[in-house]
């Protein structure tokens, strides 16, 4: 089996981690190679993390909310108010998210990126988890009729999310995942992947499961925004013409990320939307990226491809919120901890086997 084959092609800088990563899990007790797709994830740890083994002892799923202006349009089976409305069940622990951080150990920590409403103060709140207050602006305008954001909005909010990727450095976190909360968003990731290259036909799905009638009303919105709009084929100008806050911080926070040895989990299609913008930005961004899951929204499965990452699980899941990455950064740390705990050969006086593993 080949171990390299979820993973980026290693550079001469990392090659010496990932065969010291190779031995460690090679001299573990058990056929070599036999732990597949976990061994795989050790080693792009180690490559991550410069270190064998690598390790996770803390991790935070940021969940950035806000607003999108293109619901104005019809496109969205919910109004924008409930992004609002879930920001505080989530701060009062009782989202999706929030379940499924309590069963694998994550801290959930709500962004506030561009949300409507204006939430209380922390003393009012009483939030369950962290929440942090990084509001640009009150929702991004509609982009069918105007520009979402403004050049200065745009790098605002890229800042923004630069600044929080130093947070989850000072957190001390070994792994971080993005989750996404806001009415509307699939129709802006939508939007901006077409403008970047991608067909209308793969990117435009159901979102919060409307039918077939407004799914087609939505295509014509999109399709005749991203027409008007017709942004240059940079990240930044799609961001501006056709983006968001919240997606535009999400890209931020994964481009502040490099260099500081923390892997990042993405969860389904919006925030893959805006890693894809950060990888326009940077490619070396996907050196540290793990696809948490493949969403059951069309549109994921392609923009994956074009990062060239591996969906750790596929359950048709299309929550948002961070969910799929709870899981799938779940195993990763499961992955770890195999290797961290698991006895050598010569620990567990197990005699090792002599036979190379086997290539297919």
């Amino acid at each position: 089996m080949n171990r390299e084959a979820d993973g980026n092609p290693s550079t001469a800088g990392d090659k010496h981690i990932e065969t010291a990563m190779i031995a460690h899990l090679d001299n573990l007790t058990k056929p070599r190679g036999s732990l597949g797709k976990l061994e795989t994830y050790c080693i792009r740890m180690a490559k991550i993390q410069n270190q064998v083994p690598p390790k996770i002892e803390k991790k935070g799923i940021y969940v950035f909310a806000g607003d999108h202006g293109i619901t104005e349009e019809g496109v969205s089976l919910y109004p924008s108010e409930v992004t609002y409305q879930m920001v505080l069940n989530i701060l009062s622990g009782g989202a999706g998210i929030n379940a499924l951080a309590r069963g694998t150990g994550w801290e959930v920590i709500t962004v506030d990126a561009g949300v409507l409403g204006d939430f209380p103060p922390e003393d009012v709140l009483v939030p369950h988890n962290r929440f942090i207050r990084a509001k640009i602006g009150k929702g991004s305008r509609n982009f069918y009729k105007t520009p979402a954001l403004s050049a200065k909005e745009t790098a605002e909010a890229l800042e923004q999310g630069k600044g929080l990727a130093a947070d989850a450095q000072k957190q001390g976190y070994d792994l971080v995942a993005i989750g996404d909360l806001g009415i509307g968003n699939t129709s802006t990731a939508a939007a901006m992947l077409i403008a970047a290259g991608f067909s209308a036909e793969e990117m435009i799905d159901r979102g919060t499961g409307i039918d077939r009638e407004r799914l087609e009303h939505k295509k014509q919105i999109i399709q005749e925004a991203v027409a008007r709009r017709k942004p240059a084929k940079t990240a930044e100008a799609i961001m501006e013409q056709l983006g968001s806050f919240d997606l535009a911080m999400m890209s931020g926070f994964i481009l502040g990320l490099e260099g500081k040895g923390i892997a990042c989990v993405l969860d389904g299609f919006p925030v893959t939307a805006a890693a894809y913008l950060a990888f326009m930005i940077n490619p070396h961004v996907r050196d540290f990226l793990f696809a948490g899951h493949q969403s059951k929204v069309a549109g994921h499965r392609p923009i994956l491809e074009k990062l060239g990452l591996s969906p750790i699980v596929s359950l048709d899941m299309h929550l948002g919120e961070g969910t799929g990455a709870a899981i799938g950064g779940h195993i990763i740390e499961l992955a770890v901890l195999t290797a961290r705990t698991m006895a050598s050969f010569s620990d567990a006086q197990v005699s090792g086997s002599d036979i190379v593993e086997e290539k297919y």
